[in-house]
């Protein structure tokens, strides 16, 4: 029920959002406004995600938990689909996901909602090694070649002749 809502309410806010101020500054000054924030966009979600994804690497490399990084790359990606949609409301929600401490308050509400059965870091389960015996038999086809063939093309340097 909340999709619908969303699927239906988000167009409608943005549709009275560019009347409105369509109407109070003129068309080219609302279209200029739509393709400068995604033109800003794009320039501040590439530099939030690099920030992102460094902390994420940092994560792994000290082998911390590595879900708030992975959150924090997960909502630049929304902001950064957000403000590529033409609309003023879209742009306000990715603009503000750009700010880290709006980013940490989403987060803060998310954790206490979601909760987290079991967290591991590299393979749990080893595998032994097979091993073969002395009845083991190995079933297979063969197609004999005719040594009397030559190929149609010399051979590529990547192998001996």
């Amino acid at each position: 029920m909340w999709l619908f809502l969303a699927f239906v309410g988000i167009p409608l806010i943005e549709i009275a959002l560019f009347i409105q101020i369509g109407g109070a500054i003129g068309l080219a000054p609302t279209l200029i406004i739509v393709i400068l924030t995604a033109v800003l966009g794009t320039f501040l979600v590439r530099n939030q995600g690099r920030i992102a994804l460094g902390n994420l690497q940092r994560s792994f490399s000290e082998l911390n938990d590595p879900t708030e990084p992975l959150a924090h790359g997960a909502m630049i990606l929304i902001s950064g689909a957000l403000l590529l949609t033409p609309g003023f409301f879209t742009d306000a929600i990715g603009f503000s996901l750009l700010l880290p401490p709006v980013r940490e308050a989403v987060y803060r509400f998310l954790r206490k909602r979601v909760q987290v059965q079991s967290f591991s870091m590299g393979s749990t389960h080893r595998a032994e090694p097979y091993r073969s015996g002395p009845d083991d038999v190995i079933d297979g086809d063969f197609v004999e070649v005719d040594p009397d063939k030559r190929p149609t093309h010399r051979p590529s340097g990547w192998t001996k002749h």
